[in-house]
């Protein structure tokens, strides 16, 4: 997949050292889809952690402790939108930035999953860029040290 952003080699290598130390969990029912949005954040140099099932994401949050959680809503046992709201009303917890990758487009899911406690909403399919801009904001805005 081709990174639409413009950098120059030195800037993309810069990059992806200070991503090091960010560690991402991405919890995705479709095995095809966390390879690949998996390979997207590794390119980029960040650590990654993955689980398929709410509850297995549950658990890698409190053993991993990441920096940062991808999440969808369809996810067999708990959905994406429970664990959301579970890590919200947990105070160790409460602060993880969280984006919403998800198939669902409607309005209404939006509404719900930023009212649950979503910091972003992405929709599928994803464009890359947009998806490693959202990371990088989310990481930055967080008070992880990133450089945007």
């Amino acid at each position: 997949m081709k990174d639409l952003r413009c950098e120059s080699p030195e800037s993309t290598g810069r990059r992806k050292m200070e991503n090091e130390d960010k560690k991402i969990l991405v919890i995705e029912g479709n095995p095809d889809f966390l390879e690949t949005v998996s390979d997207i954040l590794e390119i980029e140099g960040y650590k990654l952690v993955t689980a398929l099932d709410g509850y297995e994401g549950l658990r890698k949050v409190r053993e991993e402790k990441p920096d940062l959680l991808i999440l969808d809503v369809t996810l067999p046992g708990m959905d994406g939108f429970e664990v959301c709201r579970y890590l919200r009303a947990d105070s160790n917890t409460a602060h993880l930035p969280i984006i919403i990758l998800t198939a669902r487009t409607l309005t209404k899911d939006q509404m719900i999953g930023f009212e649950i406690g979503a910091d972003d909403y992405l929709t599928k399919p994803i464009v890359p860029s947009e998806l490693l801009t959202r990371v990088e904001a989310l990481l930055f805005f967080a008070g992880v040290n990133v450089e945007i």
